[in-house]
């Protein structure tokens, strides 16, 4: 039987035990470095590494586009743990080049019980190494999408705090604009602040400016695209705290102003909407 079919048959059989005893001496090294691992820890790391082994041991016997496909569906299907597990990005490269390393000498200790030729064992050893960097990239890939996701969460929370609508009285509230307001919170407020506002209840909505540092006229325009919409939707928008530097803002960006309602504070603004 051709030797290399002969030991993917072996890590593919015994992939329990190998994978049990793989991540013993990933323990025992981490622990001879002051490491420590807890046992829910350990448990998910041996079960990991027991259906790896049994992946890299069918890849052997395997085209190497088919062994890399499975190896990223297998993944891609455990990337909760790989999140849940995450760390840093240097930390997970060098556990996984330390279980390399300890899987490679393992595997030259089953090759050789196997009496399995020096040949041999140098393109098993080739083919494995080249399947580890797979899944160390795939891995890379799922922290990446992972850590993406996390700061377009974060940001949106981010958005969602610096332009509230607030309820001041009834049918009146106030959405507040507080900081640089640049391309991204403006579409979030065109995509998730505005779609609410018809909901609210509200006929009178009060965009206050007096907390903006800075605006382009693009962005300006933009702004001023919310007043239209709203203004369509029955819901009457009043523009307070508009400072002289975003007024030269908003002219050069060739905004008509004359159809728009201008206080210097809410508070004038709120006095116009009561007298009314």
């Amino acid at each position: 039987m051709n030797e290399i079919l002969t030991v993917s048959e072996y890590l593919v059989k015994n992939a329990e035990t190998i994978g049990e005893e793989l991540t013993k001496r990933v323990v025992a090294e981490a622990q001879s470095m002051d490491e420590n691992i807890n046992i829910e820890s350990y448990i998910t790391t041996k079960k990991r590494n027991q259906e790896l082994i049994s992946i890299l041991g069918a890849a052997l016997n395997k085209p190497k586009n088919i062994a890399e496909e499975e190896l990223a569906h297998w993944i891609n299907e455990v990337r909760s743990d790989e999140i849940a597990n995450f760390s840093s990005f240097s930390t997970h490269i060098a556990t996984t080049v330390k279980s390399r390393t300890i899987f490679l000498e393992y595997l030259n200790e089953i090759c050789l019980s196997l009496h399995v030729t020096s040949e041999s064992i140098v393109s098993i050893n080739s083919q494995i190494s080249y399947l580890f960097d797979v899944w160390m990239v795939n891995k890379m890939h799922v922290y990446e999408d992972h850590r993406e996701q996390m700061i377009i969460e974060h940001q949106r929370a981010i958005n969602d705090l610096s332009a509230p609508i607030v309820p001041i009285q009834h049918g009146v509230a106030v959405l507040p604009l507080v900081g640089s307001i640049d391309y991204i919170r403006v579409q979030h407020l065109l995509t998730y602040v505005l779609p609410t506002i018809p909901d609210m209840d509200i006929d009178f909505l009060i965009i206050d400016f007096s907390g903006i540092l800075t605006i382009d006229e693009e962005i300006a325009q933009h702004i001023f695209t919310i007043h239209n919409v709203l203004e369509l939707l029955g819901i009457h928008v009043l523009f307070t705290g508009i400072r002289p530097n975003l007024s030269m803002v908003i002219v050069q960006a060739g905004i008509d102003f004359s159809s728009f309602q201008t206080f210097g504070s809410v508070k004038q603004a709120i006095e116009s909407i009561n007298n009314k």
